[in-house]
């Protein structure tokens, strides 16, 4: 069976304790997917030079964030790895993603899973950002990751295609929008839905582009999932939140 492919917006680690309709989208999604063998997630917050998987039997969970509510350092998510799954990844890129076996499970994975799968029974991994690469490259070493569908293995991107920090209203979750956040959050859905992946890759070209992706490592996760769009597969959005005000948590699944 064909497993589908996600790419999750994950923003703020107050989700992690949050009931809203980010959090809600991402509870129906897990009731709604067929249970995956393990979760492969390339996560936004490991980035590193040459691209590594995690190879952990028992990964520690990450806490990669300061100056929350004491609420989110209590929670956990005490998934199990998959050496097995890790070897078989570095088999099917021939060895260009190594693995790393000391490497925990950030909240690019976490967060979003504690919402998705909060039993914590499936192996999870993270594939790591090599920043040596470009987009393009990115996006070429996600469709290397195909095969692993006919295995049962979810992919996930996790990261987010706006994300500026530095304009972030943390004053309520869900604040006023800025309108650049809104038009560059509508220009790449629409190219989403037309299957523009030339434009997605070349996002630095769009109007905003420089204030809404002031940093790439968020926005690249999101290239591996279209990488692995089949000519077969539709797009569907999941979520279209904004948060913070300059943060999107537009998701989407690709399936036949």
């Amino acid at each position: 069976m064909k497993m589908p492919v996600l790419f999750v917006g994950h923003g703020s680690p107050i989700n992690i304790i949050e009931d809203n309709s980010y959090t809600r989208s991402l509870a129906d999604l897990g009731k709604k997917l067929p249970k995956p063998e393990a979760i492969v997630v390339v996560s936004a917050h490991w980035q590193t030079r040459g691209t590594y998987i995690t190879g952990s039997k028992a990964p520690p969970t990450i806490y990669d964030f300061y100056g929350f509510p004491e609420a989110l350092y209590q929670a956990t998510y005490t998934c199990p790895g998959s050496p097995e799954m890790a070897a078989l990844v570095q088999e099917i890129t021939q060895r260009e993603i190594q693995v790393d076996n000391n490497r925990g499970i950030d909240h690019a994975a976490w967060a979003v899973l504690k919402h998705m799968y909060p039993s914590a029974d499936i192996p999870v991994l993270e594939i790591s950002l090599d920043v040596r690469k470009s987009p393009r490259d990115h996006y070429e070493m996600g469709r290397q990751l195909a095969p692993l569908r006919q295995e049962g293995v979810l992919i996930i991107g996790s990261g987010n295609i706006v994300h500026n920090l530095s304009r972030i209203d943390f004053s309520q979750l869900y604040s006023d929008v800025y309108s650049w956040a809104a038009e560059i959050d509508g220009q790449i859905a629409e190219a989403l839905v037309n299957r523009d992946h030339a434009s997605l890759i070349n996002y630095e070209k769009l109007p905003y582009a420089n204030i809404a992706v002031p940093t790439n490592e968020h926005y690249l996760p999101m290239l591996y999932s279209i990488a692995l769009q089949e000519e077969s597969d539709n797009l569907h959005f999941t979520c279209t939140d904004i948060q913070n005000g300059s943060i999107s948590m537009r998701s989407f699944i690709i399936s036949d």
